[in-house]
């Protein structure tokens, strides 16, 4: 399973809140709900992620094995 619990993180390793992803960065609302329960996002929008926060892939997501498999 993917998750984005290291977006957290390296939001606040950069000082950077959701309301200035959404009011300044355009980041839709929807997004960041994405964000905060671990559900599906396209590549552009983690490469734009990537881009506004100055990081890598692996600052916003990572994969975790899922137990019920």
């Amino acid at each position: 399973m993917i998750t984005y619990r290291p977006f957290g993180e390296t939001m606040k390793a950069k000082d950077v809140t959701q309301y200035y992803l959404s009011n300044y960065c355009d980041i839709n609302n929807n997004t960041l709900y994405k964000l905060r329960h671990n559900k599906p996002l396209t590549t552009t929008t983690i490469g734009r992620l990537c881009e506004i926060l100055n990081c890598n892939v692996q600052d916003i997501m990572t994969y975790e094995k899922s137990e019920a498999l």
